[in-house]
């Protein structure tokens, strides 16, 4: 697919950074809105206060007698890696605040399904006192509803976007709620938890609980930092904050024993772990478990403090990814000869199904079509043997809110989709396979009315040039640390064009490239991954690249990470 390339704009010309700073990091970040050092200071002295969320006294209060009458707590996770982070934030921080009788439950997603649904709240034996609810919750109007039926009180905490009918809780804590005047909408379900701790403890210490001391609610940070990276949300300001505080107790070397064993299995280093390590190697292992098998694993590992146990649950977690990555292989090629096979349709809003796929593993393989097709992309398998239901998950692009969409379709075909839920880029939904046809057309049709050939072209999005001998290991050092970077705060990637001076391949997918700059210098070296299809690179190469350090091995050197190549001449 041909891509337009556009550099970003830096509206703003920076001021007022001290010497040290590396001009070219200056303008990455003006091109991001940050024109001055404030911008960039992420102290936490600076996040937003937890008395601006919304429902946080009553939540507050909720918890704070459960606490003092030694009620029985459970906290109702999710099973991905927000979800497994938020928990073991929510069961860590309730110890530390004086809870005794605290657990944890996490929904296996092929028998209770999705939320504090009926099922789980069945399966709840004996009851407790208390449900607390991490990164889900507001669409549980059913399991709620079963919940207080059961006599058992409940707290929601979620990010979500809520349905036009909210359950009947005892309190929600979610900054998305319509009329929530907390500033940033971009928290991560973790996050939610961990701001009604800090919201808890004051209200706790305020009230004369803590004589010798408060509890440090800052050991949660870490995986505070891994759970917000992994949702992908917005990296604003104060998520930039939380993300930081974390990573900079990952390089001191203060992890949970959970996170420093599963960025030993991941082959990474904790002293220079970044945001990016924590997308791509750490959270896609956790999550590998709560789309095979059953989350308990993921959580199990983060709240242990035994090293060594900790250490084998990341083996398991390694291994059941390697398992994930096998299976998402050979539905993603089945997916693209399935878009192959339809070429002649040219669907704008494209729905897959097959009846042999994973429901686990169909958001990535969405997620790998949206980004070949720049279309939005739903995917859909059985949701189990014994129902008639698909069960799917959807990716988009910039310009269609996937969500939206899929409130207009139930809006306008009543009965069609039996749940959904999610956010702008991400969703999930049920429908009978029987309706799968339908549904297939009238998501293509939303996505017709919405995005115009425009919005369609993929677009390589860069950060301008670099000047040859820019081309720096201490640069790419700063680059490294200055994020953090991630979802709406992008790495930078910069754009030259270069020659080939010679190429191989790495592994059966990848390229290893020595390359020269238009300009001058010495070679540089390059790889690219999931980018060798048998044939050459091209000798005369346009490139999009991350200015990455290579520390194989333990010994540093400088690394072009390509992203984009395509021929000139």
């Amino acid at each position: 697919m041909s891509k337009v390339w556009r550099q970003r704009v830096v509206g703003v010309a920076p001021s007022g950074w001290p010497a040290h700073v590396h001009p070219v990091i200056q303008r990455v970040y003006a091109a991001r809105g940050v024109y001055t050092p404030d911008g960039a200071e992420h102290r936490l002295a600076r996040m937003l206060a937890p008395a601006l969320l919304g429902g946080m006294d009553r939540a507050v209060a909720l918890l704070m007698r459960a606490i003092l009458d030694d009620r029985r707590i459970v906290i109702a996770g999710d099973y991905d890696c927000d979800g497994a982070t938020g928990t073991a934030v929510a069961e860590r921080g309730l110890r530390l605040l004086g809870a005794r009788q605290v657990s944890h439950v996490v929904p296996n997603r092929f028998v209770h399904g999705y939320g504090l649904s009926e099922a789980l709240v069945a399966s709840l034996d004996p009851a407790p006192d208390l449900i607390v609810t991490v990164d889900n919750g507001v669409a549980s109007v059913a399991g709620v509803a079963a919940a207080k039926a059961r006599g058992i009180g409940v707290l929601v905490t979620d990010h979500h976007l809520p349905g036009d009918v909210l359950p009947d809780a005892d309190a929600i804590v979610n900054p998305n709620l319509a009329g929530d005047g907390f500033p940033s909408k971009a928290l991560a379900g973790v996050g939610v938890m961990f701001y009604l701790l800090l919201g808890l403890r004051a209200a706790m210490r305020d009230a004369g609980h803590f004589p010798d001391g408060e509890p440090d609610l800052g050991s949660l940070l870490d995986l505070v930092a891994l759970g917000t990276v992994a949702d992908l949300v917005p990296l604003d300001f104060n998520n930039r904050v939380l993300v930081e505080a974390g990573l900079k107790r990952m390089r001191a070397g203060k992890a949970c024993a959970g996170i420093a064993a599963l960025v030993e299995a991941s082959g990474r280093s904790l002293s220079t772990v970044g945001a990016t390590d924590l997308a791509f190697a750490i959270g896609p292992r956790l999550n590998a478990a709560g789309r095979l098998e059953d989350m308990s694993l993921g959580v199990a590992c983060l709240l242990t403090d035994d090293a060594g146990l900790a250490r084998r649950y990341a083996e398991q977690l390694s291994a059941i990814n390697h398992e994930r990555r096998e299976m998402q292989a050979g539905m993603v090629e089945e997916a693209e000869a399935m878009v192959a096979r339809a070429a002649h349709v040219d669907a704008v809003g494209v729905a897959l199904f097959d009846p042999g796929w994973h429901a686990g593993i169909v958001g990535l393989v969405a997620s790998k079509l949206k980004e070949k097709l720049h279309r939005p992309v739903l995917a859909f398998a059985p949701a189990g043997d014994e129902t008639d239901e698909l069960r799917g998950s959807a990716r988009s692009i910039p310009g269609f809110h996937i969500r939206d969409a899929l409130a207009t379709i139930d809006a306008r075909h009543p009965g069609l989709i039996l749940r959904f839920g999610g956010h702008a880029m991400a969703a999930g939904l049920s429908l009978r396979a029987a309706d799968f046809e339908r549904f297939a057309i009238a998501f293509d049709e939303a996505a017709r009315r919405q995005l115009d050939d425009d919005r369609l072209q993929a677009v390589v999005q860069t950060d301008g040039e670099l000047d040859y001998r820019d081309h720096t290991l201490d640069l790419a050092r700063q680059l490294r640390f200055a994020g953090p970077w991630g979802q709406g705060f992008p790495p930078p990637v910069f754009e030259a064009r270069f020659e080939c001076a010679s190429w191989k391949p790495m592994g059966s997918r990848h390229l290893r490239l020595q390359l020269r700059h238009a300009q001058g210098g010495a070679p540089l070296d390059a790889v690219m991954f999931n980018a060798f299809d048998g044939t050459p690179p091209p000798s005369r190469m346009r490139v999009a690249y991350e200015l990455s350090v290579n520390d194989w091995q333990g010994r540093e050197s400088l690394r072009l990470l390509l992203v984009h190549m395509e021929a000139v001449s």
